[in-house]
């Protein structure tokens, strides 16, 4: 019975700690999930994986990469800005940003939220993977 318990208690963090690491769409359909630094897609596809500041799609090509405050694309050209919750494209327009767990267009319309991903995440999923 102890032994039971033990293997329910365990899988419990598991399952609840790979629940905590998804990504929603605003309609609340999940469109993907973050495992440590790998990214997958609502189908459980590998999509992308961080190495560093280096981001890599389901490949292994790297498609940018994240230096400090500014996002780039693989050809080293900047593709983002962000300035504590807003994010802006490398024009300087807003692009939205982020509030808790929850993630806003330019105009402010949730566009999606996470579930326990760390703001890093979040942001590489925005502007890599949504």
């Amino acid at each position: 019975m102890i032994k039971i318990f033990i293997s329910f208690a365990i899988s419990a963090v598991f399952l609840s700690s790979a629940y905590a690491q998804r990504m929603y769409e605003s309609s609340g359909r999940q469109i993907g999930r973050v495992d440590s630094e790998r990214y997958y897609d609502g189908s459980g596809h590998q999509v992308g994986r961080v190495d560093g500041a280096y981001i890599y799609d389901g490949s292994g090509r790297q498609i940018g990469r994240i230096d400090g405050e500014r996002v780039y694309n693989s050809s080293g050209s900047q593709i983002g800005r962000i300035d504590g919750e807003r994010l802006y494209s490398g024009s300087g327009s807003p692009m939205g940003r982020i509030d808790g767990e929850r993630i806003y267009d330019a105009s402010g319309r949730q566009i999606g939220r996470a579930d326990g991903l760390r703001r890093m995440q979040m942001i590489i999923y925005f502007y890599f993977f949504m």
